[in-house]
């Protein structure tokens, strides 16, 4: 009880009334209602909802979520993150965003591939596929990062660089081997280097770091989608919640992290902080880099309206996670959502993080 009255008081203070505190407070109980009867039900196993508006905070745990620091397979809410850890290169000039890739990955050529830049890779136009059609053997065989690297530099692009929208989980797969290149070592340890530690993101891992299988939140695989084993029976060795896939770190994929530790990243990019990337480094990454009539992107990160919940400005930036996972921040109300769930996205529609986000979204305009 301690948290309400200081998130009661604190957001008094900065609306400007009690009353504005209250319904602000009154609807971010309604988002927490549905995370409380989603677990209740038994639907979700577990989740955590939190929000930090100003300097005021919101913050609940449900289900099998041990607390507020439980930690989650993000699912795609990865790739931004991965993507930061490349940026941080980015900050000390080893590259610039329309350089080729095949500068630093000279196998990659031909077939258009010579057009493909770093841009692209990162705002999903650069026309390679989503998911590899190898994605599930390499998965069975426990394949390791470099091999997906090598089948995705031989697979055929999708369409001309530039010249349409492709979400592309194996572009950031591509992406993570450059940052790899240029800093000399895993973009495991990268993400925990030059992410993690100086935000001080102490519940977070880029794989399984110093964690153990153990301290994670489990994924309903039994509703999984079809690229991580859904309905195969057989894919408990290669699944979210087998060894390999937890270990693996895949940068499109694999990342552990707790709520509150979400916002701290978010943080830097509504607030311009520069602890990770230079302020102005953050400023690109949340602007849209596609041309219009594509969906708008930004530097591995969903940009726009369509990156937030039902409400959310057009200067929202964010990604969700196929894992049930939902991240947002709105500049225009300075307002962070990060509803974790371990109900992969495809199980349900409406899906309850999207409708608690929405609870938080409607709470914040």
């Amino acid at each position: 009880m301690k948290r309400r009255t200081f998130i009661q008081s604190g957001l008094a203070v900065s609306l400007g009334t009690p009353l504005l505190a209250a319904l602000l407070q009154d609807r971010l109980d309604e988002a927490a209602e549905v995370l409380a009867r989603a677990t209740a039900q038994g639907q979700v196993a577990a989740a955590v909802l939190h929000v930090t508006q100003r300097q005021s905070s919101f913050t609940r745990a449900f289900g099998k979520a041990r607390d507020e620091h439980a930690m989650f397979l993000l699912g795609s809410i990865s790739k931004p993150i991965a993507m930061t850890a490349l940026m941080t290169l980015f900050n000390k000039g080893a590259f610039q965003l329309d350089d080729p890739l095949k500068k630093f990955l000279p196998k990659f050529t031909g077939g258009g591939r010579d057009d493909v830049t770093l841009r692209h890779l990162l705002s999903h136009a650069s026309g390679m596929p989503d998911q590899l059609l190898e994605n599930d053997a390499l998965r069975k065989k426990h394949a390791p990062l470099s091999e997906f690297v090598e089948h995705a530099i031989r697979t055929p692009l999708n369409f001309a660089p530039g010249s349409k929208y492709q979400y592309s989980s194996m572009a950031i797969l591509l992406a993570a081997r450059v940052a790899e290149l240029l800093s000399d070592t895993s973009i495991l340890t990268l993400v925990d280097r030059a992410v993690f530690q100086p935000l001080g993101m102490k519940h977070s891992a880029q794989g399984l770091g110093r964690f153990k299988l153990e301290d994670f939140v489990a994924v309903q695989t039994e509703f999984a989608a079809v690229e991580a084993g859904g309905g195969d029976p057989t894919a408990k060795e290669w699944d979210w919640n087998s060894p390999y896939w937890r270990k693996l770190g895949a940068p499109w994929g694999g990342t552990h992290a707790s709520a509150p530790d979400i916002a701290r990243f978010l943080s830097e990019f509504l607030f311009k902080n520069g602890a990770v990337v230079k302020p102005e480094t953050a400023r690109r990454m949340t602007r849209n880099h596609n041309p219009p009539g594509q969906t708008p992107r930004g530097l591995g990160l969903n940009v726009g309206k369509g990156a937030g919940s039902v409400g959310c400005s057009e200067k929202t930036f964010g990604h969700t996670g196929s894992t049930g996972t939902i991240a947002w921040a709105d500049p225009a109300s300075e307002t962070i959502c990060v509803v974790l769930t371990s109900l992969p996205a495809r199980a349900v529609t409406p899906h309850p993080r999207d409708l608690a986000a929405d609870k938080v979204a409607a709470a914040a305009s």
